[in-house]
């Protein structure tokens, strides 16, 4: 079950709007890299350790491939590309790589994961 709640959000563009409210999805807690294999490991002949170590170096593999540009493609789980945030320029020849702010990961679910989204259970809480 996801647990959503209200909250209230001001419109960034225009500060004399009034709030207005949306659902915001509440995190119970926090699925690590251990916990991961473990799960991993009751469901299959594989033991413990070995799924841990699969899956350590999944993320040493994705972080070389992500820094040579490439987009990491792991099938229904989805797809990882590097994004980028930058300070406008005027003209072209302005920008320059001082011009980045900010790096993140994009992420795009795969087919069974987008599925899953939609059926899944929610409820709204209280407080």
């Amino acid at each position: 079950m996801v647990n959503l709640k209200k909250v209230a959000r001001r419109n960034p563009q225009d500060a004399t709007a009034p709030e207005k409210y949306y659902l915001q999805s509440v995190k119970t807690g926090l699925t690590d890299l251990e916990r991961l294999a473990y799960l991993i490991s009751n469901q299959s002949t594989v033991r413990r350790p070995d799924c841990l170590a699969v899956l350590d170096a999944l993320v040493h593999n994705m972080t070389d491939e992500l820094a040579q540009g490439r987009v990491v493609q792991l099938g229904s789980l989805g797809n990882f590309q590097i994004g980028v945030r930058s300070i406008g320029a005027d003209t072209e020849d302005e920008v320059l790589i001082s011009n980045l702010k900010s790096a993140h990961l994009n992420y795009r679910p795969g087919k069974v994961l987008k599925k899953a989204l939609k059926v899944m259970d929610y409820q709204l809480i209280t407080g």
